[in-house]
């Protein structure tokens, strides 16, 4: 493959912007494409067949468009619909759940470990089972998760630290206290959202962001392929992204921009079948 490829993501909405900030914060002088399935937002409450059908529909997009690696940003996607994705191509897939599983078992120093995400991520024990899976017996963890269904559509309408999040917060995280958690998975790519009201409630607990771990092993997957772009020249000032979306929803620009910190330009509406 050629290194000059773009790197793709694709996410059920606008959430996996989040993990797309984190990739430019990494990773800025590679090209993007994003997709997004905004028509057909959220996969949480799909079955998983559904899911999985959704997903390969998205890869095989950016796959057509050419790419040299794949994120899924989406967690319900990667819990439920990564060994499908991977078998459609040989373009490297990365997902949310492993990079923030091992990120999790690196950081916690008691073993109590929480999780949080949408009903669909948390059901799947996806979390859980990657975090005992790598801890390989050497470790026993204690893993404790909580679905926060009302955290997406908050950060959605800008509450992110809101007195009325804080209290929802206060509600949904009050046993990570009881716990003794000393690290919690960001389970979900709206959450980053949520870090400064997270850290007033847990203040001391590891704040682990699914789309930054993620982004720091795609330094490593293409780094060991030979394929990160050079950068030893320049720094690209600006983002190169080409946007796609299956539907144009009415906040898209303000919610864009919510999670990216920047404008951005029209994206191409397409159809995914």
């Amino acid at each position: 493959m050629d290194k000059n490829l773009a790197i793709g993501l694709f996410d059920s909405g606008i959430g996996g912007l989040s993990v797309l900030k984190q990739f430019l914060k990494f990773l800025p002088n590679e090209r993007y494409y994003y997709l997004g399935d905004t028509a057909r937002v959220p996969y949480g409450n799909k079955s998983e067949q559904t899911v999985i059908d959704y997903s390969k529909q998205c890869a095989e997009f950016l796959i057509s468009k050419g790419v040299k690696l794949i994120v899924i940003a989406c967690n319900t996607a990667s819990a439920i619909a990564l060994d499908a994705v991977r078998s459609i191509t040989d373009v490297p897939i990365i997902g949310m759940i492993e990079p923030a599983s091992k990120a999790a078992v690196i950081y916690s120093q008691n073993g109590k470990i929480g999780v949080i995400g949408t009903r669909a991520t948390i059901s799947s024990k996806a979390y859980q089972s990657k975090i005992n899976e790598l801890a390989g017996g050497a470790k026993e963890f204690e893993i404790h998760s909580k679905a926060c269904p009302l955290f997406v559509p908050l950060v959605e309408e800008g509450y992110a630290n809101h007195e009325v999040t804080k209290s929802i917060a206060r509600e949904y995280l009050s046993d990570f206290i009881d716990y003794n958690v000393d690290t919690l998975v960001l389970g979900c790519t709206h959450y980053p959202l949520l870090k400064q009201t997270i850290n007033e409630i847990l203040p001391n607990t590891n704040l682990i962001d699914s789309g930054e771990h993620s982004a720091i092993k795609a330094i490593r997957v293409l780094a060991n392929l030979g394929m990160l772009v050079d950068d030893s020249n320049y720094i690209e000032k600006t983002p190169k992204i080409d946007f796609y979306v299956t539907d144009i929803p009415a906040t898209f620009y303000e919610l864009t921009k919510v999670f990216l910190d920047f404008d951005v330009k029209e994206p191409k509406k397409i159809i995914l079948d």
